[in-house]
């Protein structure tokens, strides 16, 4: 394969993960002003669709992990969801913390110039209608947002979705263990990127990506001498936990 131009990438190197990591309930407005109180400028965060289809934040299926909630996720309407208790579980500090929806979180990451990476996690049997879904509120809610939120999935019936629906946002695919087809995926979906679990990269695997055209970001690396690797290795953005430990700024330990 010949070598590809590499496309630009406008996202920070080290991206907070659910928002603070582990330090605040995932996926909150707590979450994300906890991790913008460390300097970070670019958040990850798990998006799903309500039974009435709206998008919001939660990363499981079902509801216990992390709310007082109980069962699948998209059985509950929009207005439903808003009643639940989505911090507590992390601390007494926390309790009453909503379950935000994606408009209002992307109204804070524009409003604070943000960068986003929006990982569409379909509750499962929705893949599709998930995938366009958000799509169309990103694109719809983010038009002049600079960089493009940067849509992610494990699924590709929701990267495809999206695809079809808004093509002009990237697209990353998400993978815990590396295919042997994994650049096959990336070009028919049309990927601006691979998104992989940092255990499975090496500088080959970098060079591979990259030599194709592709970006290459990482999760959840949180090891500060492992993410200093990591982007000695090349990689473009690496996803952690880990944000009371490392500089958002200089990439090194605090």
């Amino acid at each position: 394969m010949s070598r590809r131009v590499l496309p630009p990438w406008p996202y920070p190197r080290l991206v907070a993960h659910r928002g603070a990591g582990k330090l605040a309930p995932e996926n909150t407005m707590a979450a994300f002003r906890l991790g913008a109180s460390f300097g970070y400028r670019a958040f990850e965060f798990d998006v799903k669709l309500s039974s009435d289809g709206r998008s919001f934040l939660l990363h499981d299926a079902t509801l216990e992990r992390t709310t007082s909630g109980q069962g699948r996720a998209d059985a509950l309407t929009l207005g439903e969801l808003a009643m639940l208790d989505a911090g507590s579980w992390h601390g007494p500090a926390f309790a009453g913390e909503g379950l935000p929806t994606l408009t209002g979180v992307l109204r804070y990451m524009q409003a604070n110039r943000f960068a986003v990476n929006i990982e569409i996690k379909p509750t499962p049997g929705r893949e599709y209608q998930t995938g366009a879904a958000v799509a169309i509120d990103a694109r719809h809610l983010c038009a002049d947002m600079q960089p493009l939120p940067l849509l992610s999935s494990f699924s590709e019936v929701a990267l495809e979705a999206a695809r079809q629906t808004e093509p002009t946002l990237p697209r990353a695919h998400l993978f815990d263990r590396l295919p042997s087809d994994w650049l096959a995926r990336l070009e028919r979906l049309d990927c601006v990127a691979l998104d992989v679990n940092h255990r499975e990269l090496t500088p080959e695997v970098i060079a591979q990506a990259h030599d194709a055209g592709f970006r290459v970001l990482c999760y959840t690396a949180n090891d500060p001498e492992r993410v200093q690797l990591l982007l000695r290795w090349g990689v473009d953005s690496v996803i952690t936990d880990a944000v009371d430990l490392l500089d958002p700024d200089t990439s090194l330990s605090r």
